[in-house]
């Protein structure tokens, strides 16, 4: 019998700046939440409705460090709450599919080098975790870039009794590296350590995660990926508190295009698959068909 596959959904952030058609700021997708919710559980119907099985809350960058530069840091608690009732709302009309608590870096995306150390991560993820993790069915800890930032986020993980899935960011001309620079093969000791679920890729090109992924696969756990769409990570991104159109769209990757790599993925043995930025609904619709196709069933 064939392995069943977990469909996730796509980027959230993007798909409200593209409905909302307003240039966007750093945190915009997360503010909307204060004001208009309503639009992030849509968001989440869509995937629903395209076929994903999982929610991903719109949380990814919800963390003191970050929104104290805009003022937000007192909306903290119910940024949480709202991000989590979105996708649990959606989940609860559509009537099956479980929610998966977004657990982003630090400081910011792909900058391993401005990550804290071990103690002092664990300590600030501490109080987001423990205020969702009672309300999702997976943490989702993602963009993980280092191996320092994986032993930070999951000393906090395993206070919890939650099923976590951690999913790695690699080299976008290298996948058998981090970001950081460290080989991927190392962070089998650090999934061993811990209470792990699943080992996964995201935000990086679908070409370098066919090179993670015959490496992640040896490490016993399910497996899995949901790949990027952008260009390349360019400089700009890299500087303090970008926006997101400081990142530009492939113009190959089509619903098509990257469902053809995500069934080759599963093809390999993954069983976690899905999209993240620059990947929407017309993109998860057409791996939910193709799936079904290879007559696997979708959890």
């Amino acid at each position: 019998m064939k392995e069943a596959i977990t469909l996730l959904d796509g980027s959230v952030g993007q798909e409200l700046v593209k409905k909302f058609d307003k240039k966007p700021t750093p945190l915009w997708s997360t503010e909307i939440m204060l004001t208009n919710p309503e639009m992030v559980s849509n968001i989440h119907s869509a995937y629903f409705e395209a076929g994903a099985t999982i929610a991903t809350t719109n949380s990814y960058t919800v963390l003191r460090d970050r929104l104290k530069h805009f003022n937000l840091e007192h909306e903290v608690h119910n940024l949480w709450s709202s991000s989590v009732e979105a996708a649990c709302n959606a989940r609860n009309n559509f009537g099956s599919g479980r929610v998966a608590g977004s657990i982003g870096p630090l400081i910011a995306s792909y900058r391993p080098d401005l990550c804290p150390a071990i103690d002092e991560a664990s300590k600030i993820y501490d109080e987001k975790i423990a205020n969702i993790a009672p309300k999702v069915d997976i943490l989702l800890v993602e963009t993980v870039s280092s191996l320092k930032q994986a032993k930070g986020v999951l000393a906090s993980t395993d206070k919890e009794n939650k099923p976590v899935w951690i999913s790695f960011s690699v080299d976008d001309q290298d996948g058998t590296k981090l970001r950081s620079g460290e080989n991927l093969k190392d962070i089998e000791p650090i999934i061993n350590d811990h209470s792990i679920e699943a080992v996964l890729i995201n935000c990086s090109p679908p070409e370098a995660v066919d090179n993670a992924l015959p490496i992640i696969s040896k490490m016993n756990k399910p497996f899995g990926a949901y790949a990027n769409g952008f260009s390349k990570i360019s400089k700009e991104f890299l500087k303090e508190r970008p926006t997101v159109d400081a990142l530009a769209a492939r113009k190959d990757l089509g619903p098509e295009e990257y469902s053809n790599f995500v069934i080759d993925w599963v093809r390999n043995g993954a069983t976690i698959v899905g999209g993240c930025c620059e990947i929407g609904p017309t993109h998860i619709s057409k791996i939910a068909k193709k799936i079904h196709e290879l007559g696997f069933q979708i959890i």
